[in-house]
């Protein structure tokens, strides 16, 4: 037996089992997240439900679980009861309600039950009866209303979408304008020129945009007038309600629909989700917004802290003379990655945000104080401040790569008259890149799943505007962000509609994943290519 232990067995066996529970536990997690979220867009059946007094309840049945029953003798059967999502939230007061089954006299699945998905007040389940325009009947009956709203719909959709696209496109290109003119003559006033041929030009230009600001306004007025047409529809109980057809986003029968419409049904909700921005406190639409800031910010973290890792590892490395004052930095720079990532964010928020942003205002941009363009949160300072929290990961990495270069590679590089630097350069550095990329891969995807520093450092429930858009100079590093992380916790945790907003937490977290894993293959596919060419040119 002491054999058997001194032999190390039990060890290589305890060593595998735990690697199987740790990859059952994640995979178990993953497998948690991809059923709830996945299953999320697929239309489910709406059912008539008629309680045992007469109340009739209409909607989707989201989930069963055994009604708690502590005190009750052991062998009782158990009692059960459904979550039903309703919806109707602006007549009914909540989306969902629970009932207990053996209070349902008879469930049903009506074919002419619709869902209407709306821009308010979440989804509406019930009967159409009626499509008014104005004060005039387009069409009456279940069947003519509906022909009528698949035909009308569209149109809706499409008035709707150029009334946005001039608020977001003329007049906000107009804002804009008229912004960076007001800035203009704000500077000029602080350097003591109040008139002037360019500051009557300035005057001029802003006149002939509040004119077209006025025509925008004007054309407005007129789309919205024709947004006149108004869908009456029946919910469970009889009582008749009003909807605007511009309000409609989606309206479908899932009742009558078969595999291939759901499927296409699925797909177009998938996209809508990965393109769209979101709407309902973030717990309906898309997340394209969020999409585009987490990459974004992983993309400036990462040029970022490479180079600065990288100056890092080879000073310790390669010039530094070794001794105590070098290990005592090699230890802070380990323990640097233990610290909470709470105390980066105050970091960030003390240094860059208020004095090197503060700075920036009051040297840059005195014409727009009090008002901060760089003295507040914004993508460049989060990057900055998860550069600083996945330095040591970068440091450590390159360090060891840089120690795997044999001595004699450097030796003989000096031996044929190269300085320390070309060395280094030329040498050294090409066989640490896939080290580098190692490094880079693990800031990545710690980055991407980072929210405590950003909380204080930028990111915000909804972002007005991407930090990259139309308006010179494109790029603007100022702007707050939205990401994927915090989009989670502020759905999760800080909606007032839990119900609802738990399966777009479980659709957000697989997005996630899927995009970290992306960033992750992407670096680790250059890294394997880089290593194969190394290993080539050594032979």
């Amino acid at each position: 037996m002491k054999d058997f232990w001194k032999s190390g067995d039990p060890f290589v066996w305890l060593t595998g089992a735990m690697l199987a529970l740790s990859l059952l536990m994640v995979t178990g997690l993953v497998t948690l997240v991809l059923v709830n979220g996945l299953g999320f867009f697929w239309p489910r059946g709406v059912e008539r439900l008629v309680l045992d007094d007469g109340t009739v309840v209409v909607g989707e049945v989201s989930e069963r679980e055994a009604i708690p029953a502590p005190d009750a003798p052991l062998g009782t059967p158990a009692e059960y009861r459904l979550q039903v999502k309703r919806g109707n939230r602006d007549v009914e007061g909540s989306d969902f309600l629970w009932i207990d089954e053996a209070r349902i006299a008879r469930r049903e699945r009506p074919a002419d039950v619709v869902v209407l998905e709306r821009r308010e007040w979440g989804n509406f389940y019930g009967e159409i009866s009626a499509l008014r325009q104005a004060d005039r009947a387009v069409a009456t009956g279940p069947a003519e209303a509906w022909a009528a709203l698949e035909g009308r719909l569209s149109e809706a959709l499409r008035l709707h979408e150029e009334i946005f696209s001039i608020e977001k496109g003329e007049i906000g290109a107009n804002n804009h304008a008229q912004e960076r003119l007001r800035l203009r003559l704000r500077g000029r006033e602080l350097r003591g020129a109040r008139d002037g041929a360019e500051i009557d030009a300035a005057h001029r230009e802003i006149a002939s945009l509040q004119a077209a600001y006025q025509q925008s306004v004007e054309r407005l007025t007129r789309l919205r007038q024709g947004q006149n047409e108004r869908l009456v529809a029946t919910i469970a109980g009889g009582r008749e309600v009003e909807i605007p057809l511009d309000k409609i986003v989606r309206a479908y029968r899932p009742n009558r629909m078969g595999a291939f419409a759901k499927a296409g049904f699925y797909a177009t909700k998938l996209w809508e989700f990965v393109s769209a921005d979101p709407r309902e406190s973030n717990t309906e639409g898309g997340v394209f917004p969020a999409i585009f800031g987490t990459v974004m910010m992983v993309m400036i973290m990462s040029v970022l802290v490479t180079p600065l890792g990288i100056v890092a590892a080879v000073y310790l490395r390669e010039y530094a003379k070794q001794g105590p004052f070098v290990s005592a930095v090699r230890i802070a720079v380990n323990n640097l990655a233990g610290v909470p990532s709470i105390v980066f964010g105050v970091f960030g928020v003390g240094f860059f945000i208020y004095t090197i942003g503060g700075t920036v205002d009051r040297w840059f941009f005195p014409e727009a104080l009090p008002t901060p363009t760089f003295g507040t949160g914004g993508i460049l300072w989060a990057s900055l401040t998860l550069a600083l929290l996945t330095v040591p990961v970068v440091i450590v990495a390159t360090e060891e790569g840089l120690a795997a270069v044999p001595r004699g590679v450097r030796e003989a590089s000096l031996a044929l008259a190269a300085t320390k630097f070309e060395t280094t350069w030329r040498v050294v550095l090409p066989a640490v890149l896939p080290s580098i990329l190692t490094g880079l891969i693990l800031a990545m995807a710690r980055a991407a799943g980072e929210v405590a520093p950003l909380m204080i450092t930028g990111v915000v429930k909804l972002a007005p505007a991407l930090p990259l858009d139309g308006f010179f100079p494109f790029f603007h590093f100022e702007r707050k962000f939205m990401h994927l992380g915090f989009h989670i916790y502020d759905v999760g945790f800080q909606s007032p509609n839990v119900d609802v907003a738990r399966p777009m937490v479980y659709m957000t977290t697989v997005l996630l994943l899927t995009i970290v894993l992306f960033l992750n293959l992407t670096a680790i596919l250059l890294r394997n290519r880089l290593r194969r060419r190394l290993q080539v040119s050594a032979v």
